[in-house]
């Protein structure tokens, strides 16, 4: 198998003080693994790497036990190749270069999503907040930031997203990730 390269997503770390995962200890525990040319992203959870063997999902699995393993908690853990990341970056249904970076995000999820999972929610009623569906992804704009989002809160209420792994992360990350994974 040839070598390929990957970003890890990891869910819910280093937020508030618990759950913490150093990024040193993340980046020798992937290439404890075997994975090569591995760097970190920020604190929140972004680790790239190449791997010759596995396949996203196998890949997320294996990270995913190694973590609870080395931390005594369980991560939720998405790998998703470059291909993937700059095809969800380039069918941004929004207006990227226009935006700053924290008021546009991606929520990266597990498997395919259909658009009937979110059909009750009143898009109308957050306006000027609007989300669009993609590929494993959904787009959010946020004018006041994820952090004051009501439409976002509201998107990942455990009803919408159960069944999924969901992680999100603002425009500066996607892009980062895209820059980093580019051979």
């Amino acid at each position: 198998m040839a070598t390929k390269i990957y970003a890890a997503l990891l869910r819910g770390i280093n937020v508030g003080g618990s759950r913490k995962v150093p990024m040193a200890r993340l980046r020798a525990l992937l290439e404890g693994l075997g994975h090569g040319d591995v760097r970190t992203h920020l604190q929140s959870g972004n680790a790239v790497f190449t791997a010759d063997h596995g396949d996203e999902d196998s890949l997320a699995a294996e990270m995913g036990e190694a973590l609870e393993r080395e931390f005594g908690f369980t991560v939720q853990v998405l790998v998703r190749d470059a291909a993937y990341l700059k095809a969800v970056a380039e069918s941004c249904p929004f207006p990227a270069d226009t935006l700053e970076g924290k008021q546009l995000h991606v929520t990266y999820f597990s498997a395919p999503v259909a658009a009937d999972r979110f059909a009750g929610v009143d898009q109308a009623a957050f306006l000027p907040e609007e989300f669009r569906l993609g590929d494993r992804a959904l787009y959010l704009y946020a004018p006041e930031g994820l952090g004051r989002s009501k439409l976002g809160e509201t998107l990942m209420r455990p009803a919408l997203t159960k069944g999924l792994i969901a992680t999100s992360r603002n425009w500066n990350t996607v892009t980062k990730l895209v820059e980093m994974t580019d051979a």
